[in-house]
């Protein structure tokens, strides 16, 4: 599990994007996971998560489209 002390979006994409599946920690938002390179949405989350995780997939998606 990565630790990371402030949102930051892009790390938070290519940390997801190396490593596929697994588990990170945001402060304030908490606990995210990703599989398959994309961010789960709980089943019950705050606002403010969701929207991140939202983004974060926004984010992915855009990167993945680019070419390399």
């Amino acid at each position: 599990m990565r630790m990371f002390p402030v949102y930051a979006p892009k790390l938070i994409v290519k940390h997801a994007r190396i490593f596929f599946n697994g588990v990170i920690w945001v402060k304030d938002l908490g606990r995210l996971e990703f599989s398959y390179g994309r961010f789960l949405l709980p089943k019950k989350s705050l606002p403010q998560v969701r929207q991140a995780i939202l983004e974060l997939n926004a984010l992915i998606e855009s990167q993945h489209d680019q070419p390399a």
